[in-house]
């Protein structure tokens, strides 16, 4: 799964580590010294001539779809989660494969020994489950629960720039369940229909890597031999052991949260009080723990960078011009006073490093196609498909290669049927799409789908070189251009925040099913099964995920606040990148603008800092997206996420090989254990059941009134 963080950080092929590291234990098992001969091969030739291939309908099973649904539901609560508390949201491909490994592998084998197994369970069957949930769960974050759509919200808007503009009621649309899962339906098909007529192009012709479906394919691959089984069911108790700490640790530390802006263990001062004022502190999130080992060292380290450069030196100096830069006694998340600075000043970085890669991957998308023309001509292959590594091109094409390219054009998927499938559904967009949000105006949504398919493209090649996927900043482009066509006094905010919902939808599930029609290539899987499978389990998503959204919606009243368990910061980024679109820059702070410039010069310089230096000097040098993100959101998970890098650092040291194996597992359990506490948490919370202590701290010496002790003792 190609898919894209709401940080546009999971889907770098420098920031793949996790992957990387997963293939050196699935090589051991599988690779083979012949085939190889010492070189990167694109796939881990299995021996595919005795293996009997399943027919496309036979590989789309009852059992695929219900574990998949299980799954589903899982994820989209963690994906959920980590979209309403910071927005970073890691692959959890290893996770969703082990699990679905696991649970048809338990399946079939009960099934077996009582003597009434009929299908056994095949890579093929495995690589659909693996497409549906990511299919699902890849709708709670496109479909814009933590940015774009929660940001139109009036929730969100009281705590922007345009809190007290006039207009401010033409720009508000309130999550409400039945129109949430309408807008998805009409807007979430959409883009597989964009790009099904080019696969073969990309897959066979272009021969593009896809690296997350590369290494998709090679995990499924693996589970498939004696050797992967065997690993693959360690890596299932690894997981299953932390998942079942994280969950209980959690279940532990919600006993003393009777207020959570105060009391618990998440409000613990690890490096003392005033540390902990400007968001210094561990706060003992086993979920972001996990997401550090995921995450590549130099996320991690540019996180604790902007942490320190905001929290840390920024924002004290900032606070200290209050009434010369801005009025004094303004509330807190007011936009007229620090809170101003802190989401601007992350919004331009934002901006910065967004354009410098959006150049960058339309530049290599487009160096990548002239090179594709002239290899055309002299029937040569374009060298990026290898990762830069020469093959030898006289030799002779091996069988299972044959045989994925006969499998991959066996079940054909109609382009009629494609291209009548777009116009059709873009038909009904553009009549829906205006009543379910009135400035979104019908000849807007044409203009987004006569646009889309060429952009649906360029993102789904520019992720197959590079694995990133820029759907986010198709979005953000979305929303300046509609807008600042809509204008300031016809709801260009609302209509600006529509429009980037309608793009991001389109371009990213159009390089996420090019990235899975890759893992299908791989491992035999039908094209036809492949699509299917997206089409079912986007269906499904476009129902679990606002049923999620409206669980957390409805059990936590203050969803949204900045100084709540669940701020959903981009919701306010989002929303005021519209406010910049149609107002300027009239709403930002004194000396706002000039830090602005600077921050987004600076992000510029340092991208193209890590592009020319030497490689060895240029891992080192921060990521200004992730250095962005700690600017506005009051969270210490950039402490929790190194914590998680020191232990898998340690890991390496002393057991480089069983830290590859088995550090995805590991951080995926501590991930999905306090996700899924989210479920019951929600539920305890709807039946209005309290945690029965509040564990606070104070400095010594402070003045305790009686009045308040006593409180704190009710709670």
């Amino acid at each position: 799964m190609a898919v894209e963080s709401t940080l546009e950080l999971g889907n770098n092929d420098e920031r793949m580590r996790s992957d990387e590291n997963l293939l050196i234990s699935e090589r051991s098992a599988v690779e083979d010294d012949d085939t190889t001969k010492g070189k990167v091969i694109e796939s881990i030739e299995m021996t595919f001539k005795d293996i009997e291939i399943p027919s496309w309908k036979e590989q789309l099973t009852v059992r695929a779809f219900v574990v998949s649904a299980m799954l589903g539901v899982m994820f989209s609560f963690i994906v959920m989660k980590l979209s309403l508390t910071t927005g970073i949201i890691p692959s959890l491909n290893v996770a969703a494969g082990l699990l679905g490994f696991f649970f048809v592998k338990t399946w079939t084998k009960v099934l077996e020994q009582c003597g009434m197994l009929k299908h056994p369970f095949t890579r093929q069957e495995n690589t659909v489950i693996q497409t549906c949930v990511v299919a699902t769960s890849g709708i709670a974050f496109s479909g814009g629960f933590g940015s774009y759509l929660f940001g139109m919200s009036d929730v969100v808007a009281s705590q922007s720039s345009d809190s007290d503009s006039p207009t401010r009621y033409m720009n508000i649309k309130n999550p409400s369940l039945g129109w949430i899962i309408g807008f998805l339906f009409v807007v979430s098909f959409i883009g597989l229909c964009s790009v099904v007529p080019l696969r073969k192009i990309m897959i066979i012709d272009f021969k593009l890597i896809y690296p997350s479906g590369t290494a998709t394919a090679h995990l499924i691959n693996s589970f498939h031999t004696s050797k992967g089984a065997k690993l693959a069911k360690q890596q299932v108790n690894a997981l299953g052991k932390f998942f079942s700490f994280s969950f209980l640790w959690s279940f532990f530390q919600w006993f003393f949260v009777s207020d959570e802006n105060e009391c618990g263990f998440q409000n613990f001062p690890t490096f003392g009080l005033k540390a902990k004022e400007n968001m210094f502190y561990f706060d003992f999130s086993t979920m972001y723990v996990g997401v550090g080992m995921i995450c590549p060292y130099i996320i991690n380290v540019s996180l604790l960078f902007g942490m320190i450069l905001s929290w840390g030196i920024m924002w004290p100096l900032i606070e200290k011009k209050e009434g010369h830069w801005f009025e004094a006694g303004l509330k807190q998340g007011s936009f007229h006073g620090i809170q101003g600075y802190r989401v601007f000043t992350a919004i331009a970085i934002i901006l910065g490093d967004g354009l410098y890669n959006f150049v960058k991957v339309l530049g290599n998308t487009g160096v990548g196609l002239y090179g594709q023309l002239k290899a055309k001509k002299s029937e040569t292959v374009l060298p990026v498909a290898t990762n830069g590594e020469n093959q030898d091109n006289a030799q002779a094409t091996s069988f299972d290669d044959q045989r994925r390219k006969q499998m991959f054009m066996k079940d054909q998927i109609s382009t009629y049927l494609a291209v009548g499938g777009y116009l059709a559904i873009a038909a009904i967009a553009t009549i829906t799409l205006p009543h379910i949000f009135h400035p979104l105006e019908w000849y807007y949504v044409v203009i987004i789908y006569i646009f889309a398919p060429a952009l649906a493209f360029c993102n789904a090649y520019g992720c197959g070189l590079t694995d990133w996927s820029l759907a986010s900043t198709y979005g953000k482009l979305a929303i300046f251009v509609i807008g600042a066509w809509a204008g300031k006094s016809q709801g260009g905010v609302l209509a600006g925040l529509a429009a980037c919902g309608v793009m991001m939808n389109i371009v990213s599930t159009a390089s996420d099913l090019m990235s899975d029609f890759k893992t299908g290539y791989l491992t035999l899987a039908s094209p036809r099964s492949m699509f299917v499978s997206q089409v079912i389990g986007t269906a499904m998503g476009c129902v679990i995920a606002p049923c999620v959204f409206w669980v957390f919606y409805s059990a936590f009243p203050n969803l949204g606040q900045q100084d709540s368990e669940y701020p959903a910061p981009y919701a306010t980024v989002y929303r005021n990148l519209a406010i910049l679109g149609v107002e300027g820059f009239e709403a930002l702070p004194k000396n706002c603008l000039n830090i602005c410039y600077g921050l987004f010069a600076a992000a510029i310089f340092i991208n193209v800092a890590r592009d020319t230096v030497p490689k060895k000097w240029g891992r080192f040098i921060p990521i200004p997206m992730a250095i962005a993100i700690p600017f506005y959101i009051p969270q210490p998970f950039a402490i929790d996420m190194c914590v998680g890098s020191l232990i898998l650092f340690i890991w390496e040291k002393r057991n480089k090989t069983k830290a590859d194996a088995f550090g995805p597992a590991v951080a995926s359990g501590l991930i999905c254990g306090e996700g899924l506490w989210s479920v019951p948490k929600s539920v305890l919370a709807l039946t209005k059941v309290n945690p029965p202590i509040c564990m606070r701290f104070f400095a010594r010496g402070a003045n305790l009134k009686v009045d308040d002790f006593l409180k704190t003792l009710s709670r």
